[in-house]
């Protein structure tokens, strides 16, 4: 069904805008991108040299966008293209296709990535920061690149320093976000949900995790701001913990956006509550 959606809009596409072509020509250079990771990057690094689309609208799950023609059309017609790829989002990566223009990030030599085919690699700095290197490479802003890497190195330096001395190591999420956040920093996730932030789990697997919880003693239960916190409250009801947020920074609220929160505040947040939730000294 998808190959009809995309078809269909490519189509639609066509006769509303002709072929399409690149928008870079005499003004700055029109990069595309995914969702917020990406947009942000290649934004701190492009700076007024690129003009930047983030397609996945403030307020908005990732995993739920679907492609509209203008979508497309403004893919068809960027110079860059930034997808994070397999499968994260599948209607935009069918219409963006594949070429020299087109980035799918997910295949950054270097990533390690897991093999349940966990996306969230952005939350690791340094897995994020050769993510970031690569749209520099593609945008050739050298400088700027190093630039931006050098505050993902602070970041991560940041954080190895106040997660060094802890009493607890476990943390409680509703979606299961954290896991290389968890490996680069000596923490063990427990997740209540599965990869999709809106999977729902069975009785068995809460009870499962309500009973870990209290193995663990965990004071905290996470959830985050694009999803229902409903899960999270009832593990955390069950076991007389508090909730808290922990954000997987997959996009900006309206709210944060207003506020001018970015990628490394909101990462200082997130360290913030856990340094909090597991005792940090």
């Amino acid at each position: 069904m998808r190959p009809i959606i995309i078809l269909v809009l490519l189509v639609i596409v066509a006769f509303s805008a002709g072929c399409g072509g690149s928008a870079h020509a005499n003004g700055p250079e029109k990069v595309v991108a995914s969702f917020y990771p990406l947009a942000f990057a290649a934004q701190e690094i492009g700076g007024r040299k690129v003009e930047v689309e983030n397609l996945t609208p403030a307020g908005a799950e990732p995993h739920d966008l679907e492609v509209s023609p203008s979508d497309v059309r403004d893919v068809r017609g960027a110079d860059l293209v930034l997808l994070l790829g397999h499968g994260f989002q599948p209607q935009l990566e069918d219409a963006a296709g594949t070429g020299g223009r087109v980035l799918v990030l997910l295949d950054t030599p270097g990533l390690n990535r897991f093999p349940n085919d966990d996306p969230h690699v952005w939350l690791d700095p340094l897995r994020y920061a050769r993510i970031a290197q690569r749209i520099g490479a593609a945008l050739h802003a050298t400088s700027q690149t190093k630039s931006f890497v050098t505050r993902l190195r602070a970041l991560d330096r940041e954080y190895r320093r106040a997660l060094d001395r802890c009493t607890r190591h476990e943390i409680v999420t509703s979606h299961e976000a954290f896991a290389y956040l968890g490996q680069r920093y000596g923490l063990q996730q427990i997740a209540i949900t599965g990869l999709s932030p809106e999977a729902e789990p069975s009785p068995q697997d809460l009870r499962k995790v309500i009973d870990l919880v209290r193995r663990t003693r965990a004071t905290t239960i996470f959830f985050e701001t694009l999803v229902s916190p409903r899960i999270a409250e009832t593990v955390a009801r069950e076991t007389g913990a508090k909730t808290a947020v922990l954000n997987p920074i997959e996009g900006l609220t309206p709210e944060e956006a207003n506020r001018g929160e970015d990628y490394f505040s909101i990462m200082r947040s997130n360290l913030a509550s856990l340094r909090e939730a597991l005792g940090c000294r």
